[in-house]
């Protein structure tokens, strides 16, 4: 991947936040396998910090191409307990929305896009460590690590693209920006799957708005 290609192809990717009790820290952490994932989609991978004061600087310094939600932490009105991580997530989804900035979401960053629009989070029982059937645009197995869905969207902004075979809702996007969510997580196939790449690959070509283009 030469120089160039690296400048026009960054991928800023968000990460948890683990609490370090005993040495009093709240650290900011992602599984090795987001940027790897990442890297395969032909993206170069940048971790961003939970911290919203540096977010639109950091999105101005690097001109990102890409801009990734990624899983791990509930949203503190469904139990979490990271703030910070629910304001960067609203601050990058502005920024996107603003600067038509594709951006990808899955699991808890999914449920970041669910929660933008005023779409409400319920328990769901059957989706933590498995794999199920999901049908729609996107059909075929995929694996699940949530405990929270929505089985229905109060927001015709965004698609319903794929549902799970008990109604949860395990794909959306926005029908007009480049946004895209998932409830799967695509770092943890093994192989990645050509699908999930697929998704990526194809969110920056943005879709096109009744009365524009």
């Amino acid at each position: 991947m030469n120089n160039q290609l690296i400048a026009k192809n960054i991928a800023l990717f968000t990460q948890r936040v683990e609490i370090v009790t005993e040495y009093n820290e709240r650290r900011d952490c992602a599984d090795q396998r987001v940027p790897e994932f990442l890297w395969a989609c032909g993206f170069v991978p940048v971790p961003l910090p939970n911290n919203e004061k540096y977010i639109e600087e950091i999105v101005e310094s690097v001109s990102p191409k890409l801009i990734v939600l990624t899983g791990g932490n509930s949203l503190v009105r469904y139990g979490g307990n990271a703030p910070e991580r629910d304001a960067a997530d609203k601050k990058l989804l502005d920024i996107a929305i603003n600067k038509r900035i594709p951006l990808y979401g899955f699991c808890r960053g999914m449920q970041s896009i669910l929660d933008y629009y005023g779409n409400e989070l319920e328990a769901v029982s059957g989706h933590v460590a498995l794999t199920h059937y999901i049908t729609g645009n996107i059909e075929g197995e995929v694996n699940s690590y949530h405990n929270q869905g929505c089985v229905k969207l109060i927001n015709d902004e965004l698609e319903i693209m794929a549902k799970s075979e008990d109604g949860v809702i395990e794909a959306i996007r926005h029908r007009c920006y480049p946004i895209y969510g998932t409830m799967w997580h695509p770092e943890r196939e093994n192989p990645f799957s050509d699908r999930d790449k697929e998704i990526l690959q194809h969110l920056v070509i943005p879709p096109i708005c009744k009365g524009e283009g």
